[in-house]
């Protein structure tokens, strides 16, 4: 058991490592389902019918255990319709969203945490997409992902893929359709560039059921979940102590994170919550050039990156704790340790609900607080060792647009970072650790360089990245002129 704050209750390490009851069960019906789809459902086999039966199975005793029953049998008979599959669909998410909810109880008993609620709380937003032309889209992105499945992860061709580019050309100018047509067209292109699926050596199982089955559901009226006008976003007002920053940098897009504990004004309890933006990016804008996009959008990257609260008045906030940034309704406040932030509130802080779409394992990103571990290293891999057990470090997700390195999380013995969950066991990403130099305790940071550096590294990578903006508007404009 580790001390997570003063006073504030120990972090129930042994129960990271333990099993959760029912878990692998749920992931084997999932595994079975996704198997089935890698040889379509135009003519099942005994695989695909196996799998089928899997995942109704699975729902028995449930209520959606009628109507999946009644779409495996449509599909092992080769005989599915769209709403057969959209079903499929929705047993296939019920069942990670259960396995979601099962890994976030466990971190709610390893951390004390008090419990994030219902997911879904308060009426659910109506889409207006329910008819007329958008209606049609929706049918039109529906049926694109029916024949996909039908014909199999080993049956696409550059073909069968081409079919969604109309599609996304036409969700797009809809606001309400955006989301859907960003899957779309990642999806598709991700499809493209493995054809033709007959000659895969290995398919992305679960990566690929992921989205299918996401996108599907999306195109159901008002699964988008667009804003209602009669309930427009909470607001808030008081505090926010920034942890920790999630960078993801991608060839074409980049998106950070923000983690950050809210102090209510009102003196209520203080609760979890994230600001984020995502950016598109030029492939020649890498390391820490990627902040010179991201800067701009987000002032909050600022305060992250020099160790200052922020004061919020009346800032947007949606009920699964994600702030809309406002900069009219943020100024720049004290000065904020993160890690006096998480040993003295962490602990204690409310853990927003998730949005039921969002249930999956794979987006969970607990804040917590580790010390007084022994570092463990196996070649490239780390492990934490605390009181016996052991966590292994995702030292992949440490972004090189920073100071935070693996080096430094060896030599660290302190760590802020997000618990996550993969390939069947919990891990934690570092944000940022404590270590010593000169017999000075300094802390390390993975968003240190958010709001500008004097680190020539650094300095280097924003150069090269002003450089490259530069030279890529210029090329654009000359373009233009012709």
């Amino acid at each position: 058991m580790v001390p997570v704050e003063p006073g504030g209750g120990l972090m129930r390490i042994d129960l990271l490592t333990e099993p959760v009851a029912g878990l692998q069960e749920a992931l084997a019906a999932v595994d079975a389902f996704d198997r089935a789809l890698v040889g379509g459902l135009r003519r099942p086999g005994p695989a695909q019918a196996a799998g089928l039966a899997a995942l109704a199975d699975a729902v028995t005793g449930s209520p959606l255990a009628d109507r999946v029953a009644e779409a495996a049998g449509k599909a092992t008979a080769g005989a599915a319709g769209e709403e057969h599959l959209t079903v499929l669909a929705a047993a296939r998410t019920a069942l990670l969203g259960a396995v979601h909810d099962a890994l976030t109880d466990r971190i709610g008993e390893a951390t004390g945490r008090p419990p994030a609620g219902d997911p879904a709380a308060g009426p659910a937003a109506v889409s207006p997409a329910g008819s007329g032309p958008a209606a049609n889209l929706l049918a039109a992105a529906r049926s694109w992902l029916a024949d996909l499945v039908r014909a199999g992860w080993q049956g696409i061709d550059h073909e069968s893929v081409a079919g969604a580019a109309p599609v996304v050309s036409a969700l797009l100018p809809d606001p309400g359709l955006r989301r859907l047509a960003a899957l779309l067209d990642g999806f598709a292109a991700e499809l493209a560039a493995s054809c033709p699926g007959a000659a895969l050596d290995q398919v992305p199982l679960r990566r690929w059921a992921d989205l299918w089955s996401r996108a599907m559901l999306l195109t159901q009226p008002g699964a988008a979940g667009a804003p209602s006008a009669a309930a427009p976003p909470a607001v808030v007002t008081g505090r926010l102590l920034p942890l920790g920053v999630d960078l993801h940098a991608h060839a074409t897009a980049a998106q950070v994170q923000v983690h950050a504990v809210f102090e209510p004004a009102d003196g209520s309890t203080p609760r979890l919550v994230r600001a984020g933006v995502s950016v598109p990016k030029p492939d020649t804008v890498v390391g820490a050039g990627v902040w010179q996009l991201l800067r701009p959008h987000l002032s909050l990257l600022a305060a992250a990156g020099e160790g200052l609260s922020m004061d919020l008045t009346a800032m947007p906030v949606t009920a699964e704790g994600d702030l809309l940034w406002d900069d009219a309704a943020a100024r720049p406040g004290t000065g904020a340790d993160p890690f006096a932030t998480a040993r003295v509130v962490l602990a204690t802080a409310l853990v927003a609900p998730t949005a039921p779409l969002d249930r999956h394992p794979a987006r969970i990103a607990a804040p917590v607080l580790l010390e007084g571990y022994a570092v463990e290293q196996d070649g490239e891999t780390l492990t934490l060792a605390l009181a016996g057990h052991r966590i292994t470090v995702d030292t992949d997700r440490i972004p090189t647009a920073g100071p935070l390195t693996p080096q430094a999380v060896a030599a660290s013995s302190a760590c802020i970072g997000l618990l996550r969950w993969d390939a069947g066991e919990f891990s934690v990403q570092p944000l940022a650790v404590e270590t010593t130099v000169k017999r000075k305790t300094v802390a390390l940071h993975a968003g240190a360089w958010a709001g500008g550096t004097a680190d020539k590294t650094g300095l280097k990578g924003e150069k090269a990245a002003l450089d490259a903006v530069q030279a890529l508007r210029e090329r654009a404009g000359k373009l233009l002129r012709k």
